[in-house]
């Protein structure tokens, strides 16, 4: 597996109609946590961010937030933003546009938002056609920092390092609120946040664009 932790300025370049990092006009960090719902592991995110005041974006799987409705509304009543991330969870370079456009909508009826991250990043041009929604056209919102949570071959202290030596204003980071993720996850948010906030940081949501 490839990747790599800070996204390269030529990748940033040639998906320029995705958005990687967010406008450096305050000091503000922007937190992700792709693939929940997780009936424990969303709330101790949860419960980390409300200790620093900090909002950030959850980018839900739609089978998870229907098997845990709970959950997601208590991420939209605490001021947090959501965002799409198909229904089924699809790798877009595995999978027919047909298919894919269709499972990207079925999260769409129960996820009332207009940002959208294509699960591992993959998508392709057709599928990015197939997200111009009318009327209300699917924000592709990709990453600027990958803590590495979700590979076993990173350890804890490294992937908190991932985040804290690549992030700085603007910066988009992607976490993960799901099982093969929390080992690194557990260790690294509570320090990510008190990192930034120590340094004067405020950490946001992205807008969804709903309503």
């Amino acid at each position: 597996m490839f990747y790599t932790v800070k996204t390269p300025k030529w990748v940033k370049k040639l998906f320029g109609s995705s958005t990687w990092q967010m406008p450096e006009t305050d000091r503000a960090i922007y937190l992700t946590f792709d693939d929940g719902p997780h009936p424990s592991i969303t709330p101790f995110v949860l419960d980390e961010l409300y200790k620093y005041n900090a909002k950030a974006t959850f980018f839900c799987i739609g089978r998870n937030v229907k098997n845990n409705p709970t959950i997601y509304d208590r991420i939209l009543t605490e001021g947090h933003a959501v965002g799409n991330h198909t229904f089924n969870h699809l790798d877009g370079w595995k999978t027919s546009n047909a298919k894919y456009q269709a499972d990207v909508l079925r999260a769409k009826e129960i996820i009332d938002s207009n940002l959208f991250r294509p699960p591992y990043g993959r998508i392709t041009i057709k599928q990015r056609k197939g997200l111009a929604v009318p009327g209300k056209p699917l924000k592709i919102i990709m990453w600027s920092v990958l803590s590495g949570d979700f590979d076993e071959r990173v350890t804890p202290a490294q992937c908190c390092a991932n985040v804290i030596k690549n992030s700085g204003n603007g910066a988009v980071i992607v976490f993960h609120d799901s099982e093969k993720a929390l080992p690194r996850l557990s260790h690294s948010l509570p320090i990510v946040l008190q990192h930034f906030s120590d340094k004067g940081y405020s950490f946001k949501k992205i807008d969804m664009g709903n309503g």
